[in-house]
């Protein structure tokens, strides 16, 4: 093959790869840009205060100063990213408090997903404080694998990981730290 060949062959398969590149590179853009557009909230609230009911008596009410809805998505979530202050009343109008600096309630699990400085209080004095807390709406149950400090009448103690019941009154910890006194 001689050098003019070798030379103009070269430079076809460098023209031929710059070519498909740019093409991929703009159609990348393309894809992104429309994955984007679709990715926006299809409602979106300021100063949040919703109070959900059952048989005309109040079951929780909720307030954030922002709510984005994205039902239009595949999986449906709303996102709370200014956080949220929550109450929660039991059938015999006992209250629990909920904080935390951002939420996320995901439509099909019924599952909320609290995080950033997040506290519970309950009307009897418990608390419990941690980064990231989840809450199962169906079963009315909470659960997380992050630290957490755990307060009462009799003290407080610490440990990763704790499960328990909106009333506080079923409580699974794990690797827990500090004095618990038991009922035993």
């Amino acid at each position: 093959m001689t050098f003019h060949k070798r030379f103009f062959s070269v430079l076809l398969s460098i023209a031929l790869a710059v070519g498909l590149s740019v093409g991929c590179e703009s159609n990348f853009k393309e894809v992104r840009q429309n994955d984007y557009s679709e990715f926006v909230p299809s409602g979106d609230a300021d100063n949040v205060n919703l109070k959900y009911t059952d048989s005309g008596m109040i079951k929780s009410i909720l307030i954030s100063p922002k709510m984005l809805d994205y039902a239009n998505v595949d999986f449906a979530f709303t996102e709370f990213p200014k956080g949220i202050d929550v109450t929660l009343y039991d059938n015999k109008g006992k209250k629990t408090f909920i904080k935390s600096n951002y939420a996320v309630s995901y439509k099909a699990t019924s599952i909320i997903d609290l995080q950033g400085k997040v506290k519970i209080t309950s009307e009897d004095g418990q608390m419990l404080e941690t980064e990231q807390l989840y809450f199962d709406q169906k079963n009315q149950w909470f659960y997380t694998e992050k630290k957490f400090k755990l307060t009462d009448a009799k003290g407080s103690s610490t440990g990763q990981g704790i499960d328990f019941s909106k009333d506080f009154k079923v409580v699974n910890s794990q690797r827990i730290e500090g004095e618990i006194e038991s009922s035993e």
